[in-house]
Parts: C-alpha cells; sequence; structure tokens
C-alpha cells in the first residue's frame, strides 16, 4: 500500500534543509541573539518545505514522469548552487542540516508505522479475547450505556431553538446537531407512518409543514427477523420507522454538494440505517463536499407479501413491493428537499450493501424510480435475488393467516405489532423478498437493462470472495444451513435441467475439497456473482458505463469472512464499527477507496496520479471488464477471469 518514504520526501527534505540553514546563516551573520537565530531558521525551513511540497506533489509535476524528473533534477541543482553560495559567503555547510532532514524523513515515518502496528496488535488482541477463533458468529462487544444512546428518540420542540442546527424543508424545519466537522441530521420522516389503515399500504407523503421538529436521534429500525449477530437487534423496532438521516461537512461551498444515499443491507428482513457500519459522519467529515444520506424502509412481512389471494387482499396490491416503494419515497423526499442541506438534487449516487445492492438493481429498471439517481454502487447484490414470481410471497401470506389464526385482511389488520412480529420470526428462511411483478419491476430485469431502462446510469458493482461467512456469522450455523437448503431447492425448482446438471456437477467437484453444506454455499455465493457478472454485461451491451470491483481480502478472523461488511467500513470510513464485527480496517486502503467513491460521485475519472495520496503510485480503474482488486492489503487494476474460473461452467450454462 502507501510507501513509508519516497524520491520526493527526500526531494522536499534537500529545499527544506536549505532553508533551515540560511536562516541559521543568515542570523550568525548579522549577529543577531541565538534564539532569533533559531526563530528564523525555523520559519525559512518551514516555508520552504511547504512550498516546495506544492510544487512536488502537484498534479501537474506527478502526472508526467518527464515532469518529477525535470524538478527533481532541478532540485539538486539547486541545492548544489545554494551549497557553494553559503559555503563561499556564509561560511555553512548545507550537508549539515540536510543530513538532519534525511533522518526525520526516514525516522518519522517509521516511528509512525512501529507505533501504528503496536496499536493494531493490541487492537487484534481485544478482537481475539472478543471472538475467540470466530466460529460463535457476531457477538459484538456493546454496554448499556452505548444502548441507551442510539435508543434515543427525538422530543418537540418548543420555544427557541438554535437556528445554526435549523434546515427548513417543505415538511418541516429539522434541528440537527453540530460537530466539529459538520452537521447530522437524524430521524427526519419521508413519508407517512404506515399505521392502523395504512398498514401495507403504499407510503404517502407528508403534507407541507412549518413546525420545527428534533432531528438528533435515529428513527426506530423496521420490524424485523432477529438473529444473534444482527447489532439492530439491540435498537427499538416500529412499524413506525420510515426515517431518514443527513449528514453535511461544515464547510461551505460555492455550487451544491453531490449527493451519497446508502441503501442498508439484511437479506430484506433484518437490519437498517442505525448500525454503526453505515455511519455517515466519518465520511462527511473526510470528504466535506458531498452530501450523506441513509434511510430505513419496511422489511420482513411488513415490507414484502403477496396478499392478492387472501380475502379483502385485492385492495392492497402495493404490498408485494413495499419495502421499494418505501425506497422510491425516500428518494423523492431527498430529491424534493435535499437542496435545503446544501445538496444537488441532480447529483444523486446510490449505495447499497447486499439486499440494498438487489433494491439498486431494481429501481434502476422501475419506470417509478426514472430520474431518481444517476450513479449506483452496488455491492454483492443483482436482480437474481428477487422473485421471478409471486407464489412464494403468496404463499408467505397464507403462512401468516394459519400463524395468526386469522382468516382475512380485516382480520391482519387488528392485530398488534408485536403479534404479527412474534408470528414472522417463525418464518424464517422462508423470509420475504422483492418479486418482479412487471408493474413496478420488469418481469424480466435483465432485458430491460439490454432494452435501455437504466440508460444513464453509471454503475460500480462489487464483488465479494467470501462473503458466505459474513452471512452464516449473522445468523448463525442453523438458521444458515436451514437458508442455504431453501435456497438450493428456490433455485433447482426455476432453472432447467441442463442447468441444474451443471450446478449438481458443482456441487460434486466442490465436495471433494469441502463438506457438503460448504460447497451448497459456495454455489449459492457464485450464483449471486453470476448475477452480478450478468448484470453488468446486459448494462454494458446497453451502452451504460460499468465497474467491477473484486473484494478478495483475507478476513482477521477465517470464521467471519470477509465481505460486505469489511467493504462498507472502508467505503464509509468506519473502522471502529468494524472492530465490533470482529476485523480490523485498513487505513490506508480505506483512504484510497474513498478516495476512489469521492471521483465515482463527483463524475470524475477513476484514477489516482501518483502521490495524490501521498505515498501512493497511483491507480486507474479500468471499466469492465476489467476490475479493481482489492487483495492482500494492494489494490490494482486488471482481469478477474482466473478468480472466476471454478464458475466458468455455470457461467456457459446461464448464457446459454
Amino acid at each position: 500500500m502507501k510507501k513509508l518514504f519516497t524520491i520526493d520526501d527526500f526531494m522536499v527534505a534537500f529545499v527544506a534543509s536549505m532553508g533551515y540553514g540560511f536562516g541559521d546563516a543568515i542570523s550568525k551573520l548579522m549577529g543577531w541573539p541565538e534564539l532569533i537565530g533559531y526563530g528564523l531558521s525555523f520559519i525559512l525551513g518551514v516555508a520552504a518545505e511547504g512550498i516546495i511540497n506544492r510544487i512536488v506533489y502537484s498534479e501537474a509535476v506527478q502526472k508526467k514522469r518527464s515532469y518529477r524528473i525535470f524538478v527533481y533534477v532541478t532540485i539538486i541543482l539547486v541545492f548544489l548552487a545554494g551549497h557553494y553560495f553559503s559555503v563561499t559567503q556564509m561560511g555553512v555547510s548545507m550537508f549539515e542540516y540536510l543530513g538532519g532532514q534525511i533522518v526525520s524523513v526516514v525516522c518519522l515515518p517509521v516511528l509512525g508505522f512501529i507505533f501504528n502496528l503496536i496499536i493494531r496488535a493490541f487492537r487484534t488482541k481485544r478482537i481475539r479475547k472478543l471472538y475467540g477463533d470466530g466460529s460463535g458468529g457476531y457477538v459484538f462487544n456493546v454496554d448499556n450505556k452505548d444502548i441507551d444512546m442510539i435508543n434515543k428518540q427525538n422530543q418537540p420542540v418548543v420555544g427557541e431553538y438554535d437556528t445554526d442546527c435549523a434546515v427548513k424543508t417543505r415538511t418541516g424545519i429539522y434541528i440537527g446537531t453540530k460537530h466539529k466537522e459538520g452537521f447530522s441530521y437524524l430521524g427526519i420522516p419521508y413519508a407517512k407512518p404506515p399505521l392502523g389503515e395504512l398498514r401495507w399500504k403504499a407510503p404517502e407523503p407528508l403534507p407541507s409543514s412549518e413546525n420545527v421538529f428534533e432531528a438528533k436521534n435515529f428513527g426506530a429500525s423496521a420490524i424485523q427477523f432477529e438473529h444473534k449477530g444482527s447489532i439492530l437487534k439491540l435498537h427499538r423496532q416500529n412499524e413506525d420507522c420510515l426515517t431518514l438521516n443527513i449528514g453535511v461537512g461544515s464547510q461551505k461551498t460555492a455550487d451544491k454538494k453531490p449527493v451519497l444515499v446508502l441503501f442498508h443491507q439484511g437479506d430484506f428482513s433484518y437490519g437498517g440505517s442505525a448500525d454503526p457500519l453505515l455511519y455517515g459522519g466519518n465520511f462527511t467529515e473526510n470528504h466535506q463536499d458531498i452530501v450523506f444520506v441513509s434511510f430505513n424502509y419496511r422489511l420482513g412481512i411488513f415490507g414484502f407479501i403477496d396478499f392478492s389471494e387472501i380475502p379483502g387482499g385485492e385492495v392492497y396490491p402495493d404490498a408485494i413491493n413495499l419495502g421499494l416503494l418505501d425506497q422510491i419515497a425516500a428518494l423523492k423526499w431527498i430529491k424534493e428537499n435535499i437542496s435545503a442541506f446544501g445538496g444537488d438534487p441532480e447529483r444523486i449516487t446510490v449505495i447499497g450493501f447486499e439486499s440494498g445492492a438487489t433494491s439498486i438493481c431494481l429501481l434502476a429498471a422501475s419506470e417509478q424510480a426514472k430520474g431518481l439517481f444517476q450513479k449506483a454502487f452496488v455491492f454483492f447484490g443483482s436482480p437474481g435475488a428477487a422473485y421471478v414470481t409471486p407464489e412464494s410471497s403468496r404463499a408467505l401470506a397464507q403462512n401468516l393467516l394459519n400463524e395468526t389464526q386469522t382468516k382475512s385482511m380485516d382480520e391482519l389488520l387488528q392485530l398488534k405489532t408485536g403479534d404479527l412480529r412474534n408470528a414472522a420470526q417463525k418464518f424464517w428462511p422462508n423470509t420475504c423478498a422483492p418479486t418482479c411483478d412487471g408493474s413496478l419491476v420488469p418481469v424480466d430485469v435483465y432485458k430491460a437493462y439490454q432494452d435501455g431502462a437504466a440508460s444513464g446510469i453509471e454503475f460500480i458493482f462489487g464483488i465479494p470472495g467470501n462473503e458466505g461467512m459474513v452471512f452464516r456469522s449473522i445468523v448463525g450455523d442453523q438458521k444458515y444451513e436451514d437458508y442455504i437448503s431453501e435456497l438450493m431447492t428456490d433455485l433447482q425448482n426455476h432453472t432447467d435441467d441442463s442447468l441444474n446438471d451443471a450446478i449438481q456437477a458443482y456441487i460434486r467437484d466442490q465436495t471433494s475439497s469441502m463438506g457438503e453444506l460448504e460447497a451448497k454455499s459456495k454455489l449459492i455465493e457464485q450464483w449471486q456473482v453470476i448475477c452480478m457478472y450478468k448484470s453488468a454485461v446486459k448494462l454494458m451491451e446497453s451502452g451504460n458505463k460499468v465497474y467491477l470491483m473484486y473484494w478478495d481480502e483475507k478476513p482477521l478472523i477465517e470464521n467471519l469472512g470477509s465481505g460486505t461488511v469489511d467493504a462498507a467500513a472502508a467505503l464509509l470510513g468506519n473502522g471502529e464499527a468494524l472492530e465490533m464485527y470482529g476485523s480490523l480496517v485498513n487505513e490506508d486502503q480505506s483512504l484510497i477507496l474513498q478516495n476512489l467513491l469521492e471521483k465515482f460521485i463527483k463524475g470524475n475519472a477513476l484514477y489516482l496520479y501518483p502521490n495524490e495520496i501521498k505515498g501512493f503510485d497511483g491507480i486507474e480503474w479500468k471499466s469492465f471488464p476489467l476490475a479493481l482488486i482489492v487483495s492482500d492489503g494492494k489494490l490494482q487494476c486488471d482481469t478477474i477471469d482466473d478468480r472466476l474460473a471454478e464458475i466458468k461452467k455455470l457461467l456457459d450454462a446461464v448464457a446459454e
């Protein structure tokens, strides 16, 4: 990754040494007191170092090797000329000061590197003490104080309020929190609460309002499945969950800032924006000219269920994809109101992980979401994760009636939230998912891509190499086994004989080196990769600009895996939160990925010139079929054909 010191550092040392040397020599020549000499030496040295830093590390110099060589030669010649002048006229040798500068150039980074190694070793020891070999999945080290803090609720605002933290939108005035480097506005409603008669109804817009609301705490998470390894089991849940959060840097810009909107992960059945892994404060602090937004949407039986065959269900046609409709409502609120927070409604980038990424893929093909975002970063998600027919969603509705001993929609509406929540816990892994219903989402999303449904949207597809272990760490071993079995059954029921033959052949090949469960898990993971790869191909053929990222970092603890959680932490700069998930972020890698993400958001070329990040050689992220490979602490742009070799037969079968 980043180098401790480079030739550029040594060149800067040459010029800085002249500044320190001349300052000292001038004071002695003039007969000034020693203290003044130290002061002048320091001023000239720092000034010389600052000026040469701006020259040496400028884009103009670093982008062309010939310019760098010219600057290096000039610096050496200037140093030698300065040395000659100082010796003949002042009796001072620049080499004495150069030696001191070179020592500082070498020693300080080395000491910093050693210090970081010690800190990393300490953190690793702490994580391993909590997790052991990781076989128990995610356990989290969260105390009651943290839980109480995250469960605070926004209170009514009465009387005077801090106008510096106030933002006026169409739906109200929101009072956020001022931080050292920015502002946060949490728990802002973007649609009417889906309660009472609005349960299982499409989200309705909020009325215009001049009222003042507190926006200092996260809104409730959606009602969801509770897994041992889901951190949001500790967060309050409510059907009234349609809220969003906005982070804004304190630095003002002449133009409106581009916006990054995050879709949370969770298999459409758990998760939420209060997850510390998805916190946007660190990103906006480090990237002041970007506005960050995250939001919640309905999950599980409250967000994805088909009541069309239930008595009275005909008046709930949207229930099949309510979660997606919530997402559209959030994007519409953002487009309408984000300018009040300094954001540009015409420059919206969406980023999602796992089910959040799948949601983005589906919305990209939906007419109802047309124009709501211009760029999309999808990590381990594709249209292949959605139901192609409503049968599974209809079966879920019937199971809900049986479990709650009800017979109609009227009776379901009378049930308390807790009763529905308790019933839903028994349905997993017959979980909920969006459906390609032919109305909100095209029946064949891939064909829609090919026909230009997502035209004008630029994509990055992130592919992990070890996601299965991450998911198992969340849901636990038994649930994971049930989940894989359910997915295998569903996959085989929706594929033809030739493709089934390829699937069985793949499993036989894999079981020669691993257990049957691991082989099936690998198949499911690779199937998602195939769907992502297929999406990239269809979009590219339609004229979309497409990039790939292949995440192949080794996990800190093998049994916890490395995928969505590590990538999310690296991209958003949430290293502290990642430690709760039993891993450590590579700070250099995170810095580089954040800068590339920033360029993507701003519409700039995905290119880092040498020393744009000091100590890094630079990289050009070329478009599909090449990929940015993140592996062993390094980044390189190359083909990933060899990494997909084990699923070549499946790729060929899908292509046929």
